[in-house]
């Protein structure tokens, strides 16, 4: 047991509407703590940043030095929600924020989560999932991984998005890459590629997408990488190159997903996605433990030596 691990444990969300926590050397005010978001399950937002707790030795090194987009669901998963960019103030002054140049609404602070306060803080706003940035904040053009989203498309079941999985996991093996799985938590999964930063997010999205149309013209049947939802052919699986767009962003790895059954954006290995599995396998409720078993399977992604580089691609694909 690290030490890190041992310190997570010991945070305790007391069961009283409002508290304030000292999470290291920081101290988080926590909110509506009763506020029921998951009726279906009786699960209240205690229990939310309960979770969140418990992964987020597994979860922080993946959101550290990225801004975060935060969608706010603050009456649980069947009220309105709505993403929001710019920091909220008054905020705590030891919150640290990425500054970026947005055309049309000039410059904005996004939140960082850079340790269990900060990720308290956001949690405690409503945001169920959590989205950051595709790069860091040094440099938020030039991502450092590439991604596709794998999303059933009307009349398809997750037997194809797992069929699918395999196939683009295989095109990328066959270029040198060593992709990782996680579900979405959703309805579909994610596959992700570790790359060297370098090119920029309009390169990174035009690498994915040719690789996305290769693979809709090898396995019609299959796949498509059709961009307009209307002309989305039924039964296939969308290969969503469009991800890597610029300000786009996917849940992060053990995001807990606003549906009925608490699904959380779970890590896989590629033998679970060979043999078979749901989505709502992976919850709330089993995730926590599943991590303190196998690891943070998507360790491999947080290595700097592992990455690969894409530069070297461009202009063959």
């Amino acid at each position: 047991m690290t030490a890190t691990k041992a310190r997570t444990r010991r945070l305790e969300i007391p069961n009283i509407e409002n508290a304030t926590v000292r999470a290291g050397t920081h101290v988080v005010q926590l909110t509506n703590l009763d506020k029921v978001f998951w009726p279906e399950l009786g699960l209240t937002k205690r229990d939310l940043l309960r979770y969140y707790t418990d992964v987020s030795a597994a979860l922080l090194p993946h959101l550290k030095n990225r801004a975060m987009v935060m969608k706010r669901y603050p009456n649980g998963i069947h009220g309105d929600w709505f993403f929001m960019k710019r920091t909220p103030s008054p905020k705590p002054e030891w919150l640290e924020t990425c500054e970026i140049m947005h055309k049309s609404k000039g410059l904005i602070a996004f939140p960082m989560v850079q340790d269990l306060a900060s990720l308290l803080w956001v949690v405690n706003l409503g945001c169920i999932d959590l989205n950051p940035w595709y790069a860091k904040c040094d440099d938020v053009d030039r991502p450092d991984y590439l991604h596709f989203d794998l999303d059933p498309v009307e009349g398809a079941g997750f037997d194809r998005v797992l069929e699918t999985a395999i196939v683009v996991r295989d095109a990328l093996t066959q270029l040198g890459m060593a992709p990782l799985a996680k579900t979405s938590g959703s309805k579909g999964m994610h596959i992700y590629v570790g790359i060297v930063r370098g090119p920029v997010q309009k390169e990174v999205w035009r690498f994915a997408k040719t690789l996305a149309k290769g693979l809709e013209q090898l396995r019609p049947e299959l796949i498509t990488a059709e961009y307009r939802v209307a002309n989305r052919p039924r039964g296939r699986v969308l290969v969503d190159y469009n991800q890597n767009a610029w300000g786009h962003t996917l849940a992060s790895v053990y995001s807990v997903r606003p549906t009925v059954q608490a699904t959380v954006s779970t890590p896989v290995t590629w033998e679970e996605v060979e043999a078979g599995f749901e989505i709502t396998d992976f919850t709330m409720a089993n995730v926590p433990e599943r991590v303190r078993r196998l690891g943070d399977l998507w360790k491999p992604l947080l290595a700097t030596g592992r990455r690969f580089q894409l530069k070297r691609l461009m202009g063959r694909t």
